[in-house]
């Protein structure tokens, strides 16, 4: 699964998902800061990219209805520092089938995942 990262995830995110393995890209190599979520989302699903976030409102079913895009995970972290919000993404992505939640929208917060599913 190809991933799209958002501006709000630190360079630590971005180094640790890419360690990985992950096909990476991200909404300021795209010059896409400041852009309109909507945009973002839609720059992700023409490349088939998961867009990876902690901005909860690209959860909201009623603004990205799943299935109108390549999936959606927000990281809900209590702990704003940068390693903690990378740690909290590589244990997001190895917890997750990302094949299974493409075009859903996802939420993980405190190792638990709330997956809505097209058509649900």
């Amino acid at each position: 699964m190809k991933l799209k990262l958002d501006e709000n995830l630190p360079a630590d995110a971005v180094a640790a998902a890419r360690r990985t393995g992950f096909d990476v890209d991200t909404v300021l190599d795209e010059g896409l800061a400041g852009a309109p979520d909507g945009d973002v989302v839609q720059a992700a699903t023409r490349e088939g990219r998961l867009v990876v976030t902690l901005d909860r409102g690209l959860a909201d079913v009623r603004l990205h209805p799943p299935g109108t895009h390549g999936g959606i995970l927000v990281l809900q972290v209590a702990d704003q520092r940068p390693r903690m919000i990378a740690n909290a993404l590589i244990t997001a992505l190895d917890g997750l089938d990302l094949d299974d939640v493409a075009g859903c929208n996802v939420v993980v917060r405190g190792g638990e995942a709330r997956i809505r599913r097209p058509g649900v």
